[in-house]
């Protein structure tokens, strides 16, 4: 066998048992009094309090927004940037794209946005489609009861 298959640094266990990687032999947080156990904890906290305040929030709004007659549209529009604003602090903080480099988070964030686009373009395609078929077989029915 060769040498680096006996090596335990972090690339043989990448290439070798990646159970080793799971089991808690890369694990850094050994002492939970630790100061960076502690940190930790503390940046948890943190996100739970600011998705939580989003969330109560959007809550409030929306039943405030209920009861006072305002329009859906502005509803919708609010309820949309909010939840944006949560996904994008999720996607920065439990997927770590806020550690990472601009050009990464760009190559991660692009064909998201697109594909969003994709859903928006099909939607209102089909919307459209529909509004065709239904004004096409409402101009068919007044021409069979004129004749």
């Amino acid at each position: 066998m060769s040498a680096h298959h006996h090596n335990e640094d972090i690339q043989s266990l990448y290439e070798g048992d990646q159970s080793k990687l799971y089991s808690g032999i890369m694990n850094h947080h050994t002492d939970i009094n630790s100061q960076e156990s502690k940190k930790q904890i503390k940046r948890i906290w943190a996100v739970t309090g600011l998705l939580s305040i989003v969330t109560i929030a959007e809550v409030a709004i929306g039943l405030g927004a209920y009861y006072a007659g305002v329009h859906n549209n502005l509803i919708i529009t609010i309820f949309l940037i909010l939840t944006l604003v949560k996904a994008a602090y999720i996607v920065k903080v439990f997927m770590h794209l806020g550690d990472e480099r601009k050009n990464f988070v760009f190559a991660v964030l692009m064909p998201l946005s697109l594909f969003i686009w994709f859903i928006i373009a099909f939607l209102a395609d089909g919307s459209f489609w529909l509004h065709m078929n239904k004004t096409q077989a409402d101009t068919k029915k007044v021409e069979q009861v004129s004749h």
